[in-house]
């Protein structure tokens, strides 16, 4: 055995405890369809956002980590509900009264109102996966539509009739009075209408593999297979894990309840429920669960204007069974925790960097580049110089660290465009300056004396102890009261970055000017 495999099967990362699991569960051998199928699920009703990426973020994690244990094959399946019927016009789409107009049809039947695809499902099937190529991952795209009117579910739909009254036994104890008395397993496809209906079957031929319903007093038999009937939700998903063998398949807190239910349809249809992995919610700016349709929180493109895709992941691989607001406020952080992780990897052990979320995020191969800069600390250049010219902030990055240019650090570059559009829409239109104290000013004056005093060639260490001799040396509670007003004074916010670092980085006598400015009482944000 590897060294490699060796330490993974101690390796305390959460996807490595996953694998662990998942190959004892399989007993160490292949299953008869010769590979480990992992699959992540997606409902097309509103446009993909931060969530969808995240479990497949997540589940290619498990995957990777698995590779490293055992050598069976292995598939990821990206599933797309797109035969489902559109309930409700989502908040963030164009169109809005042509796509109420086919409200409840499925999403591959109801025009696009982006107008770029046949279909309204092709339309977010497609922005998914141009997304998750971007990032590169290795996955096949399965469309519901395509898979149920190709007859790849034909032989378990059958199954689903053959058991119709053991599986409506198992669903109908979780549903409301009035819905028991119409609920079937099965949703004809209307061949009029095309609307996805939810109608109570009255006979069922399991020879002929068809089901009769009435509606409007008329009857109308159609056949369970071939796409003229789809499934129900949770037993759709039983019925897939089923036919096509899903090994892992992670969903969210919300879902517990129907796992344990499709578990037990799936064990019906004679097969074995998957493995998985329960995570915790995203959570808006105001602690409320994300939603497609309602599109709060973040989108996808959203984050990446503001930040390298490796710090989305980076925000998926943390604790993810705990819950997390996901609003703009947390790219700075996760910026700086992938730079901090990736930075640490080089120096690291194999057991540490196996640990590591930069060896998960980048498929055990993580780039050796300085990043040279935190993302924070670019935000608070632009804020001081109250810019949003990336050559501006290069300017004093050059003079700060002359071994770094635009084409020997492309992560520092990217960070600076990245820094540039943050400060634009977040940081600027929040800045609020405030006046010093008259204890305030004595220190601000106290400082600007000690960096004069300061030898040439001063260090950001010794920046700080002067930053700190200063602050011990007046009337503060505390020293956290003493940054925080150089950083209401000097950077017109309540938090800001390690001021011996920034002091070396925007210029000694850069922020002795700064300071005279503060003290003459100049409107710093009029620059």
């Amino acid at each position: 055995m590897s060294d490699l495999k060796n330490l993974a099967q101690d390796s305390k990362a959460w996807p490595f405890a996953e694998a662990r699991q998942l190959l004892k569960r399989l007993r160490g051998c292949a299953p008869d369809k010769g590979y480990v199928l992992f699959e992540t699920g997606y409902g097309p009703s509103g446009l993909p956002h931060i969530g969808t990426f995240g479990e497949v973020a997540r589940t290619t994690m498990v995957r990777h980590a698995f590779a490293q244990l055992s050598d069976i094959p292995t598939r990821l399946f990206v599933f797309s509900d797109d035969m489902d019927g559109l309930r409700k016009v989502p908040d963030n789409i164009p169109e809005q009264e042509m796509v109420a107009a086919h409200l409840g049809k499925p999403l591959t039947a109801i025009p696009d109102p982006f107008g770029t695809h046949e279909s309204f499902g092709q339309h977010n099937n497609a922005r998914l996966q141009a997304f998750l190529d971007d990032f590169g991952f290795d996955y096949e795209f399965k469309s519901s539509t395509i898979a149920y009117k190709a007859g790849e579910f034909d032989e378990t739909l059958l199954s689903v009739l053959r058991n119709y009254e053991k599986v409506i036994n198992v669903i109908l104890p979780t549903l409301g009075e009035e819905r028991r008395k119409t609920y079937s397993p099965f949703l004809p496809i209307c061949p009029k209408t095309g609307l996805v209906l939810q109608v109570p079957v009255i006979e069922r031929n399991e020879e002929a593999g068809t089901i009769v319903y009435e509606e409007e007093g008329t009857r109308t038999e159609v056949q369970v297979t071939g796409g003229h009937c789809k499934l129900q939700w949770k037993a759709d998903w039983a019925m897939r894990w089923r036919a096509l063998d899903v090994d892992y398949e992670m969903s969210g807190k919300d879902l517990i309840d129907s796992v344990k239910l499709s578990g037990a349809v799936t064990r019906l249809l004679g097969g074995t429920p998957p493995a998985g992995f329960t995570y915790e919610l995203f959570l808006d700016k105001n602690g409320e669960k994300i939603s497609k349709s309602r599109g709060n929180g973040l989108s996808m493109e959203e984050w990446l204007k503001y930040a390298p895709p490796e710090s989305l992941s980076q925000f998926m691989y943390q604790k993810p069974t705990q819950a997390k607001r996901l609003f703009f406020d947390v790219i700075p952080k996760n910026v700086d925790d992938y730079l901090s992780h990736l930075s640490k990897y080089p120096e690291q052990d194999q057991k540490a960097q196996l640990a590591n979320p930069a060896w998960h995020i980048h498929n055990g191969q993580p780039p050796v580049e300085d990043a040279h800069l935190s993302y924070n600390i670019l935000l608070n250049l632009a804020g001081v110089c109250n810019s949003e010219d990336k050559d501006v902030l290069w300017h004093f990055i050059s003079r700060y660290r002359p071994d770094a240019t635009r084409e020997n650090a492309p992560t520092l570059d990217r960070l600076t465009s990245y820094a540039v559009e943050y400060f634009r829409d977040f940081v600027k239109p929040h800045k609020k300056y405030r006046a010093p104290t008259d204890m305030e000013r004595a220190a601000l004056e106290d400082l600007a004396n000690s960096l004069s005093a300061l030898p040439p060639g001063a260090t950001a260490e010794d920046v700080q102890t002067a930053v700190y001799a200063v602050g011990t040396s007046h009337e503060f509670d505390d020293l956290k009261s003493w940054f925080k007003a150089l950083y209401e004074t000097l950077l017109g916010q309540s938090t800001g970055p390690r001021m011996g670092s920034f002091i070396i980085l925007y210029g000694i006598e850069e922020t002795q000017i700064l300071i005279d400015r503060v003290l003459k009482g100049e409107d710093l944000g009029a620059n």
